[in-house]
């Protein structure tokens, strides 16, 4: 077997005259595709042009962390304009061509992420084989950074598995399982592991005919069909996302209506688009998104501590939904509750997510078997960590942490999901204060990425790093907040909420104030959320808030609460529901000043709290309180955060003055 050595890339070539090209970024975890990368590969491409005895070229990692997880998102800062970008792009689709055009066969081997640029080098293959487990990711996840694919992927994607299967996987940044991604055609075959080195070979010594498009899917590329689609996919988008928003969705379809995707002038088309993305307002702030990410990711990355046994109390939606997350994440959970009935309906929607993201019964099994019903408490002393999860209630928690410490482990960590109470007033009952930390999850957990770790001046240094990893082991982004009233989010999100119901008894349209903020960015109006969270829950945390600042709870909450209407949960808040939850539509009140004046008020009310915050240190900096807001409240990414963008804009940091 001779062997040629690059920085990124190894080039061995077996017994059989096969070229095995693995994918192994120096000094780095994980393989991501930089200018260098890209030379090198040219490279060794050049090498096997000239090497006639080759047969047939494999290429895959050599890391165990996946094939190749897109793009170094880094290099986008060192871009200097549109025309640099457009030809970085160019000489990446350069590249790619050229594995493409190679006369041997080509496979992809395919084992863990393989997203974004990663996927767009294994579309140049002729075969694609990918382990079928639930480790491996495909998908071209580009619109989330504000931009589209850039080095082909938006050309051979539609050519090999149609234009509505691609245009989709693209427009909604899916990322789908090796075994998925076989159904729909993107990959030749998807197998176990121990086969994955087996099916490589088969491909490049029996040359199968390679996967193309259907007849059927060829006719949709048609100029007239192009256009019709295009229609229905721009009609479909703006129910989700403005254009002004989010304009690289939009981008791809225009691109392909225009152009399709049967010339070399669709490539041409797609980097300059693509470059021109790269500079626009969106794609700069969603970026800073990225790395607002990867910060929080990497708090825990000198931590070891690895818990494997968690203990909740409290079977309601929260304590529940953490539970479930936590075996669906593979630790061993016990779940503990005074009410048999509220574990069994815990137990039953657990099913329902394990099927929603597991799909196969076996990992479905054993996500189940994860979960164990606990009224008894047994889990308490084998726990490596106990979540109290019962009503907000400070009489009752303290009641819950006593019988904790009496019985936990001393090592354990003792964790409240308190979403307002602080941590000094709960700790009074314990002997160990500085066991004791806020992990604060935010509903639905299983869709919101934040998780407050909250901790107070005499928690353990210990206790907090060990919390940070658990947060990070379950897949969720920690966020370091001191305990204060509300924490960080409910917060500076209370008086937004607050002022929303005080603009309606001005006599606002509440659904001119919801459309205010749903033209802002925000995934849904003040107060849709209210009626979400409920009426009760959110006048439970201002009357304690209320305590703390001089923020008024208006009547209008008030009086709601005192008749029953909660909100969705009771059928009628400030709007109606069915018995499904969908809200039934009221008639639009004219409303005809700007909308503006509404947004600017309300983002104000946050503002003010947001600077009070800092000013106190409740969070360590203005990034990682644009992160929390952003992974915790659904704050529209595009605007890069709260703080960002009232820099940004030069916002007025106080309420202005709406009068009906």
């Amino acid at each position: 077997m001779s062997t040629m050595q690059y920085q990124n890339w190894r080039l061995e070539i077996d017994k059989d005259q096969i070229a095995w090209l693995f994918f192994d970024k120096k000094n780095a975890a994980i393989n991501t595709i930089d200018q260098h990368v890209m030379h090198e590969l040219s490279a060794a491409l050049d090498h096997l042009e000239k090497n006639h005895a080759v047969c047939g070229l494999i290429i895959t990692s050599g890391k165990t962390t996946g094939f190749a997880a897109g793009a170094d998102i880094s290099q986008f800062k060192e871009l200097k304009d549109t025309e640099q970008a457009t030809t970085l792009l160019t000489e990446g689709q350069r590249i790619f061509n050229q594995l493409e055009g190679l006369k041997i066969p080509t496979v992809a081997l395919i084992d863990g992420f393989c997203l974004g640029g990663g996927l767009e080098l294994a579309l140049a293959c002729r075969y694609r084989v990918a382990e079928e487990g639930v480790q491996t990711k495909l998908g071209l996840p580009e619109v989330k950074l504000g931009i589209h694919p850039g080095w082909g992927g938006t050309v051979r994607l539609p050519r090999l598995i149609g234009p509505l299967a691609a245009l989709n996987l693209i427009l909604s940044a899916r990322m789908m399982t090796g075994r998925a991604a076989y159904k729909l055609g993107l990959v030749d075959v998807a197998v176990p592991k121990r086969q994955l080195i087996h099916a490589a070979k088969f491909f490049i010594l029996q040359q199968p005919p390679a996967h193309h498009e259907t007849a059927l899917q060829s006719l949709l590329q048609g100029k007239i069909a192009r256009q019709v689609i295009s229609v229905y996919l721009r009609k479909k988008l703006r129910n989700l996302m403005s254009p002004s928003h989010y304009p690289a969705p939009y981008q791809v379809i225009d691109n392909w209506e225009t152009m399709g995707v049967l010339n070399h002038a669709a490539f041409q088309q797609e980097a300059k688009s693509c470059g021109r993305l790269f500079f626009s307002e969106t794609s700069q702030n969603l970026v800073r998104v990225f790395f607002l990410q990867e910060k929080l990711k990497s708090l825990a990355k000198d931590i070891a501590y690895q818990p494997t046994h968690i203990h909740v109390i409290g079977a309601g939606t929260m304590g529940g939904d953490i539970a479930a997350w936590c075996a669906l994440k593979g630790l061993t959970v016990t779940l503990q509750d005074l009410e048999p009935r509220s574990i069994a309906s815990v137990i039953k929607k657990a099913h329902l997510l394990f099927k929603e993201k597991l799909k196969e019964s076996y990992l479905i099994q054993r996500a189940m078997d994860h979960l164990i019903p606990d009224m008894a408490g047994q889990g308490i002393s084998h726990a490596d960590i106990v979540i109290e999860a019962v009503v907000e209630n400070l009489a009752v928690k303290q009641s819950v942490f006593q019988s904790i410490e009496a019985h936990a482990k001393p090592s354990a960590i003792l964790a409240t999901n308190t979403s307002s109470i602080l941590l000094s007033e709960i700790s009074t009952v314990l002997n160990a204060k500085d066991r004791l930390i806020g992990i604060h999850f935010f509903n639905p957990v299983h869709k919101m990425q934040l998780v407050e770790v909250v901790s107070s001046d005499v928690t353990s240094h210990q206790i907090f790093n060990n919390t940070i990893s658990f947060v990070r082991c379950i897949d969720r982004l920690p966020l370091p907040v001191k305990s204060s009233p509300g924490f960080l989010v409910n917060r500076i999100l209370m008086p937004y909420l607050l002022e929303s119901v005080a603009m309606l008894n001005e006599g606002i349209p509440m659904t001119a104030i919801d459309q205010a903020m749903l033209s802002y960015g925000m995934p849904m109006g003040p107060l849709t959320l209210i009626d979400a969270i409920g009426l009760d829950i959110c006048l439970s945390v201002a009357d304690y808030l209320k305590t703390y600042s001089n923020t008024a709870i208006p009547q209008r909450l008030i009086e709601l609460v005192k008749i029953k209407k909660l909100g969705r949960k009771t059928g009628e808040g400030f709007y109606r529901y069915n018995q499904s939850g969908k809200r039934i539509q009221s008639e639009k009140t004219r409303y005809t000043r700007s909308l503006t004046e509404i947004s600017d008020r309300l983002i104000a009310a946050m503002l003010k709290e947001a600077t009070a915050c800092l000013n106190e240190g409740i969070v360590e900096n203005s990034d990682f309180l644009d992160a929390g807001m952003i992974f915790g409240t659904g704050f529209a990414p595009f605007r890069g955060g709260l703080m960002h963008d009232a820099a940004a804009r030069n916002k007025i940091m106080t309420p202005t003055t709406l009068k009906h």
